[in-house]
């Protein structure tokens, strides 16, 4: 029995020193990751447009019930000035490349989808203009021009804020 314990022993004096050593984590190189990242992301348009279909929960329910978070994290990076550290990181130069690359190749495709969308949009704001009687023109230069120019401000922020 004695023997039988100090086996025991020994296997649980291993193991404890085998546990307690520090082993290094094998990270593969940034080059490797970034190209697994681009390989596989362009492959994933067919499971990004499933997930979309179908959600684990709704959109619209889960984003209202987060409005809080989403303000308390945009009040968090404000104070924390995230968002000028961003720019400031990735600098005028990235900026450029990747709106003149990406963006470019992408914003005609993007317009003419949202076409439809952009046209709901943009209705109730026109048949505010249209409803509006704006007072006369003046000479140029004239103050009184301003009235006009108030009229419009006045009646499109009025109808943003009803929604």
């Amino acid at each position: 029995m004695n023997s039988i314990m100090r086996f025991l022993g020994r296997c649980a004096i291993e193991m404890l020193i085998r546990c307690s050593m520090a082993f290094a984590i094998n990270i593969k190189s940034a080059d490797l990751v970034a190209k697994k990242y681009a390989s596989r992301g362009a492959a994933a348009g067919a499971d990004y447009a499933a997930g979309v279909q179908n959600p684990r929960q709704d959109w619209q329910a889960a984003t209202d019930a987060s409005a809080n978070t989403w303000a308390a994290g945009v009040q968090q990076a404000v104070t924390n000035g995230s968002f000028v550290k961003g720019v400031n990181k990735a600098g005028t130069q990235k900026w450029q490349r990747k709106a003149a690359g990406v963006g470019a190749t992408r914003y005609g495709p993007g317009v003419q989808a949202a076409q439809g969308d952009y046209q709901n949009g943009v209705t109730p704001y026109l048949q505010v203009l249209a409803g509006l009687t704006l007072p006369p023109r003046n000479p140029k230069g004239d103050p009184g021009n301003i009235a006009r120019v108030a009229a419009i401000a006045t009646a499109l922020r009025q109808k943003k804020l009803q929604g």
